[in-house]
């Protein structure tokens, strides 16, 4: 019997992630809709608890502000990297050029293929796919855009109702009260991570910016967005941001590697620092995640949706463990995922 059990459980995991796979076109739209629904009713939020004295913003005009400054924030985010992609492409040849002088000062070069080195260094240096993979997540993948706006535009329409279907849907006060503390600790946990997350990667991005800034870096404010929004990948998008511009560095600089290490060092301090030991620190406490688990949930949400699923893999993350801890069953997969095995449910 328990190997028949274990047999079907093993058939629906792989018929979900099948599902999962297959219906990415379908899927991803909504949940990433989800996301910008959940973000917008965040800023309204934060707009709601400003005063002017005794004055409060009505509700209206709170999702008013927040839906504005949500579209113009992208708008404008997206609108930046086209401008510096385009001045990037301007000065490719400058720094091939100088990667070709710094390699032939080498002692080895001349037993290694240079035209291999520099092709493909350069191909790394030419940021078009990563920012625009960048930017299309940030987006909501832009094929969909209009589909992701009517679904956010429903969300927001129905949202005043959702009360009163779930009181008809469960039909059962106590087992409301328990779906409604499951979402309520879902949207707190959320909205923890993203407030840790986004504070941790602005003060990366803003020290990383100054540094660069300050060593005379070409571009340093398009290394500091770009800091900035791969921080939202766990691990993976801290060492690329990294990278780039260490990269860029060294491509702009003709009088040897100094540069190069010096942003390569300072920058990965930041990121040591800032996302290694003080983002932990609080984040453990606040979600109790499994580092192990994240990465692994890194590479699952990576492998099945690509750049948005590794975006998305914490926030899918804290659902699944709050879903999974509050059922007897599948709490000991919860235990699993957390970093103490102490999970903070209400007993049934």
């Amino acid at each position: 019997m328990k190997l028949l059990k274990f047999g079907m459980m093993l058939l629906i995991t792989s018929l979900v992630f099948t599902f999962l796979i297959v219906a990415k076109d379908l899927l991803l739209p909504l949940v990433i809709a989800i996301a910008f629904w959940y973000l917008i009713n965040l800023l309204a939020s934060g707009f709601a608890r400003l005063r002017i004295g005794t004055l409060v913003l009505p509700r209206i005009m709170c999702f008013a502000a927040s839906i504005l400054t949500f579209v113009a924030t992208i708008s404008e985010i997206v609108r930046f990297i086209r401008i510096s992609l385009n001045d990037l492409t301007s000065v490719t040849i400058d720094y091939e050029a100088n990667l070709r002088a710094l390699w032939e000062r080498l002692p080895f070069a001349e037993y290694l293929p240079v035209e291999g080195f520099i092709d493909t260094v350069t191909t790394r240096l030419d940021l078009s796919a990563i920012l625009a993979s960048v930017a299309v997540s940030f987006t909501s993948l832009a094929r969909d855009s209009t589909l992701i706006v009517i679904y956010v535009g429903f969300l927001l329409f129905e949202q005043g109702n959702f009360s009163r279907k779930l009181t008809a849907l469960i039909n059962d006060p106590q087992k409301e009260r328990r779906v409604v503390g499951i979402l309520t600790q879902i949207k707190g946990d959320i909205q923890k991570y993203i407030s840790i997350k986004f504070l941790a990667s602005a003060t990366t991005g803003i020290l990383s910016y100054i540094l660069l800034r300050n060593l005379g870096v070409n571009f340093a404010e398009i290394w500091a967005l770009l800091i900035f929004l791969l921080n939202f990948i766990p691990t993976i998008g801290s060492i690329v941001a990294t990278i780039f511009p260490s990269l860029m560095a060294l491509a702009q600089s003709n009088d040897g590697f100094g540069l190069f290490f010096t942003v390569l060092i300072g920058i990965t301090s930041f990121q040591v620092l800032i996302g290694n030991i003080l983002e932990p620190r609080i984040t453990g406490q606040s979600l109790n995640l499994s580092p192990v688990v994240i990465l692994f949930n890194l590479a699952l949400w990576g492998a099945i949706w690509g750049v948005p699923g590794m975006f998305l893999c914490v926030p899918l993350l804290i659902i699944t463990t709050i879903v999974l801890a509050h059922f007897p069953k599948t709490r000991p997969i919860a235990i699993l995922q957390s970093t103490d095995g102490r999970l903070n449910i209400t007993e049934d």
